[in-house]
């Protein structure tokens, strides 16, 4: 009698065997030929070697479903058994779809700038995305990270941000050194169980595949054939991001975010962000994409808010230029 031992790598087996076994009971019922004893990540098969075989290729195709679209419904699994045509059509993805999140909904770039970002990143290993809140711009970051990985294109993705306080001090948050840090980097993690089934992002983290820590670990470090996205660049010092920039290694992409409108260093000229976009503005293979207000994909108010402060902000300018203008006339005379 035939036998053979598979792998289920990197699936959530409640979603995959379905509540109660019901999908892996669906499955099983359409090979009566075939034993199929299903243990965690791992898969029994006894029986007639046809069988055996043919029962594998669908297997394979219903994995390949699992790992596109984070889900497999009992209706994909009767296409796919059946050889229903339209089980073999879901796969082809529209040009604009990125990948397909936890519930099968595809992630797309939604605004004109975030589809900049991601041609940019087609051509270029360094790219910045400067932009207020709301606008998509770590989320798009993250996407296509973990497109790369899914694509086998790199082997790792590294998240990082610099841990500035933005009215709190670090100190006396309680806790040890991780879960004082952890709130600075939680925006992360949630775009990323917005993409990746929970288990799947937990055992990523434990293999170091997925990677997320603050801007200081990554002093010393060389870092190749990875995703590597710097969120909040405009908390970091100029000392810092260069630091960070010089950590690229080969086939490795760099993603570094801000907002220069956010920034809660001591002093604006502080940034290391305002400062990379003068230093490097005419580095030809370095990209650099402005988002704006009409990028804002939150909520209606937040473009209302965003678009308030940046006026607020150019009227305080105007009233420093105007002054300064006027101390000046005053001096002179």
């Amino acid at each position: 009698m035939f036998e053979k031992l598979i792998l289920l790598e990197g699936i959530d087996p409640l979603e995959f065997y379905g509540v109660n076994n019901a999908k892996i009971d669906l499955i099983k019922a359409f090979f009566p030929k075939l034993k199929i004893i299903s243990r965690g990540n791992q898969l029994i098969v006894q029986g007639d070697k046809k069988e055996s075989v043919a029962f594998e290729h669908k297997l394979q195709f219903l994995l390949d479903h699992y790992h596109q679209f984070n889900i497999l419904p009992e209706e994909t699994i009767r296409q796919v058994m059946n050889n229903d045509p339209l089980a073999f059509d879901i796969q082809t993805n529209p040009s604009d779809v990125l990948l397909h999140g936890n519930t099968g909904k595809p992630i797309r770039a939604r605004t004109p700038n975030q589809r900049i970002l991601v041609e940019e990143c087609r051509k270029s290993d360094l790219i910045f995305a400067i932009g207020p809140a709301g606008t998509g711009k770590t989320y798009t970051a993250i996407a296509l990270a973990v497109r790369a990985l899914k694509n086998r294109e790199i082997r790792r993705i590294i998240l990082s941000r610099p841990a500035v306080e933005a009215g709190e001090r670090l100190g006396f948050l309680p806790g040890d050194l991780k879960e004082k840090i952890d709130p600075y980097l939680q925006p992360l993690y949630d775009a990323l169980l917005d993409m990746i089934p929970a288990k799947k992002l937990e055992e990523f983290m434990k293999d170091g595949i997925i990677q997320i820590a603050p801007l200081a670990f990554m002093r010393g470090r060389t870092l190749s054939d990875a995703f590597v996205i710097l969120d909040e660049a405009q908390n970091t010092t100029l000392n810092q991001l260069k630091m960070f920039l010089t950590r690229m290694g080969m086939n490795a992409k760099f993603i570094i975010t801000g907002d220069e409108t956010q920034i809660d260093l001591p002093s604006v000229s502080q940034s290391g962000l305002i400062q990379a976009k003068k230093i490097l503005r005419d580095i030809k293979d370095i990209s650099f994409v402005q988002f704006n207000s009409n990028d804002i994909v939150r909520h209606r108010l937040v473009r209302e808010i965003v678009d308030a402060y940046d006026k607020y902000h150019q009227m305080q300018l105007a009233k420093k230029e105007e002054k300064k203008q006027t101390d000046k006339n005053n001096e002179n005379d």
